[in-house]
């Protein structure tokens, strides 16, 4: 059993690992950058090490100056939580060197998932679907061209060590298409260090649909329901919800044994999720995330599961407590990301929160770091706070999500909450039925009736003014 937990991460989901342990037991240790000395999690953690500057290059990317701060004080093991290290295959690897646990993933499934092109090749091998595509990464222009008349325009290029939605290209013809596939490899290089593309189908109109997954090192895996992501900006989801309403009970049930076989296959271990495009009634395999998701605590309500315990209790070596006949879905949840940044421009708006009020009642909670006081800091990503609500069904999920929302008071910066509020209020998102495209061209939308109503108040204006 696990004495002591050092937590490479920061933030909110830093603080949820927090909890989880002091549930069980667990001491912790809290690593932070400079910049992050008076957060929340630093100061609920047993014990604290500051690891570098701001930067995160210096900081919570600097595996050196992590597994130093896990030596010294004797931690058994290392929760990546999301983003930073979580799908670093050497950093797991040099914790093992160093007699310390990694919880999550054996390294060389971080490596082989974590390749997208190699993750779509082990896909086709344990019957996963997916879209069509090249068999690998593409060389040449040529090599492009000739994928992309086989499987017909419109095509994506992505980058094969990308993630998070960076490094993607749309052609719609062969023109476009020798435009960006030079951008593609010179992005993909610039972001990751890999210029290798691959290319895929693009699907116009598809929902984003997850399987959330949990194996054990006894040859276990359940799966526990799928999560509907569809509603995105820039491949950055905003609001995550589950379950997904517009599968039927047998697609749900005909993905998940698929997937729960393949990962079975693959003896895989601990919390991970694969992503899936959902059109026309098929799947596509997108990625397999090797860690924990942003938005597990939508599953966590409806299923009731503690999935950061459970991650735990695997790497101490633990049996799933649960057959999949155990796992059964109660109710409908909603996450919104509150993220600090202006909710018309989207620019990020750091700075100090005056006055910090959380909202509560029955089936809401709050996953979040702030407080009044606290300084946000520029340097890191901008999501702040997810809001999540519980309830019998999605009509009164959504009703609680809009109250919860309208009593959440974050006083001193702007947060996009007035944007989370104005996405629930639509048609398009209450029938359930929003593609991954709808929230940009809802945005597209308002912005362009802003303007129109400002030239008709400018116009109003002159003309009041002419007749004086």
């Amino acid at each position: 059993m696990f004495k002591k937990i050092l937590i490479a991460n920061r933030g909110e989901i830093a603080l949820r690992i927090i909890r989880a342990c002091r549930e069980m037991g667990i001491k912790t240790v809290a690593v932070h950058s400079t910049a992050d000395s008076d957060a929340m999690y630093v100061k609920m953690a047993d014990e604290s090490v500051c690891i570098g500057p701001a930067l995160s290059s210096e900081s919570y990317l600097n595996k050196s100056a992590i597994i130093s701060a896990a030596v010294v004080t004797n931690a058994d093991a290392v929760h990546p939580g999301y983003g930073f290290l979580s799908e670093n295959a050497e950093f797991a690897e040099m914790l093992e060197a160093h007699g310390i646990e990694f919880i999550g993933p054996t390294p060389e499934h971080i490596r082989k998932m974590g390749d997208k092109v190699e993750a779509k090749r082990t896909a086709i091998e344990y019957g996963i679907p997916v879209v069509p595509g090249s068999d690998g990464a593409l060389d040449t222009l040529n090599d492009a061209i000739k994928v992309a008349k086989q499987i017909e325009y419109p095509v994506i290029i992505k980058a094969a060590s990308g993630g998070g939605g960076r490094g993607m290209k749309i052609a719609f013809n062969e023109e476009e298409l020798k435009a960006q596939y030079p951008i593609a490899k010179a992005e993909a290089k610039s972001a990751f260090g890999d210029e290798r593309v691959y290319m895929e189908k693009y699907l116009v109109n598809p929902k984003h649909i997850e399987i959330q997954i949990l194996g054990d090192t006894h040859g276990n895996v359940v799966t526990l329901g799928e999560r509907d992501c569809s509603c995105q900006r820039k491949n950055q989801k905003l609001i995550e919800e589950a379950p997904a309403t517009i599968l039927t009970k047998k697609e749900s049930k005909d993905i998940q044994d698929i997937v729960r076989n393949a990962m079975q296959k693959m003896g895989y271990r601990g919390a991970g999720t694969i992503e899936f495009l959902f059109e026309n009634g098929r799947f596509y395999f997108m990625e397999m995330n090797t860690r924990l998701q942003v938005e597990h605590p939508v599953t966590e309500q409806v299923y009731g599961i503690d999935l950061v315990r459970e991650q735990i209790r695997v790497a101490q070596g633990e049996k799933l407590g649960y057959t999949q006949d155990d796992i059964i879905p109660n109710g409908h949840a909603i996450e919104c990301r509150i993220n600090a940044e202006d909710p018309e421009t989207f620019i990020p708006f750091p700075g100090t929160v005056k006055y910090y009020h959380a909202p509560g009642g029955l089936g809401v909670r709050v996953d979040s770091g702030l407080y009044t006081g606290y300084k946000i800091p520029s340097c890191y990503d901008s999501m702040i706070a997810k809001l999540i609500v519980f309830a019998p069904d999605r009509k009164q999920a959504i009703i609680r999500m809009k109250n919860a929302l309208s009593e959440f008071v974050i006083d001193g910066v702007k947060t996009s909450i007035p944007l989370d509020q104005k996405i629930l209020s639509q048609e398009e998102f209450v029938k359930g039925t929003y593609p991954i495209h709808w929230l940009e061209d809802f945005i597209k939308s308002e912005k362009l009736k802003k303007e129109v109503d400002e030239v008709k108040d400018s116009n109003s204006k002159d003309v009041k003014h002419s007749k004086k």
